[in-house]
Parts: structure tokens; C-alpha cells; sequence
């Protein structure tokens, strides 16, 4: 490795959890190398969730954390936001991509098959997540996100997220895929 090469390691995406006030958020990015938080909107009504983000979204950025809010493109410009995070079909996403890239970065997630994930990954999103927020209620990463994102990393230049388990460790199982980042939520808040 010569010295311009980037490092070669597997990052951070925290998602935040349901009713986390900004505070508890922004405390949580000292806690490693993070590379982003998603900003899911969970329960939230569009107000609560467009408060939150416009509180999280600059003092997250000032620790040069990038910060995705989920579902939501008007919330996501609106709070100044480094990207939003879509789980849809190939369609919506490739509109998406068109209306907001090169302003937002537009990740997807939703691929639970090798053929979701090629066909999502048609559509040129900035990254592709495998897993489900709110479903990293075992200790462990689920073994088919580990797979796909084995897969993916092996196969496709797009990078990939792949959600850890409830235990901060399970970190290490989806960093041992080679996947360029790794989601923790529950294990973390």
C-alpha cells in the first residue's frame, strides 16, 4: 500500500432509535469512527421528524459525520442534510438518483435477494444497505445480510452497509465480510 491508497477498513453508520433526543445522537458519533447517522422517521408525525433532523443534522456534520435522513427528501433539504436514504423499488429509487443526486447522496435498502439487490443496484445509488431498521434484536448480524454483503463487496464497485447484531462485537463479524460499513443501533443506544 503506498501512502495516497485510502485505509482499508470498515466504518460506522449509526441509526438512530426511536424517540433518541438530538442530544443522546450527537453524544453517540464520539463513540468511534463513524461515518453517518440515519435518521429514521420511525413514529414521528413530519414536524417532530423535521425538528429533529434540523437539530441533529449540523452538529453531527460538524464532527464530519455525513447525515442520511430516511424516507423523507423535503425533510433531508430542508435540514441540510448530507443525503437521504430510500427503501423502495428500482423505480422510485432511479428517480430519486435523477431528482437528488448530485445535491443529496441517495442510498437504498429493501434488497433481501441477490436480484433485489442487482436491480437496486441499477438504479446507481450512493450505497446499498443490507438489513432492516428496528430488526437487530439478536446478539448477532442476521446471516443472509452477512451473506449478501460478502456478496456484494466481492462483486460490485457500489459500497454496501450490512446491520450488526444487539452486541457491539457483532461489529466485527460484519467488518469480517470485507463490507465497506457497518450499521449498529441497538447495540450502541
Amino acid at each position: 500500500m503506498n501512502p495516497t491508497d485510502p485505509p482499508n477498513r470498515c466504518r460506522l453508520v449509526l441509526i438512530a432509535p426511536p424517540d433518541a433526543a438530538p442530544a443522546r445522537l450527537v453524544a453517540a458519533l464520539a463513540g468511534g469512527d463513524v461515518a453517518s447517522l440515519i435518521l429514521p422517521a420511525w413514529r414521528m408525525d413530519d414536524d417532530a421528524f423535521q425538528r429533529q433532523a434540523e437539530a441533529v443534522a449540523p452538529a453531527a456534520q460538524a464532527q464530519g459525520v455525513a447525515v442520511m435522513v430516511a424516507g423523507d427528501a423535503r425533510i433531508a433539504m430542508r435540514a441540510k442534510a448530507d443525503g437521504l436514504h430510500l427503501e423502495t423499488g428500482k423505480s422510485a429509487l432511479a428517480d430519486a438518483v435523477a431528482r437528488h443526486q448530485p445535491k443529496l447522496m441517495v442510498g437504498a435498502g429493501g434488497a433481501a435477494t441477490r436480484d433485489e439487490a442487482l436491480e437496486l443496484g441499477e438504479a446507481r445509488p450512493d450505497y446499498l444497505f443490507f438489513g432492516r431498521f428496528g430488526y437487530d434484536n439478536k446478539p448477532e448480524p442476521h446471516p443472509r445480510n452477512l451473506r449478501l454483503g460478502r456478496w456484494w463487496a466481492e462483486m460490485i464497485q457500489i459500497p454496501c452497509i450490512v446491520l450488526g447484531g444487539s452486541a457491539i462485537d457483532s461489529a466485527l463479524a460484519v467488518a469480517e465480510t470485507g463490507v465497506d460499513f457497518v450499521a449498529l443501533a441497538s447495540a450502541v443506544f
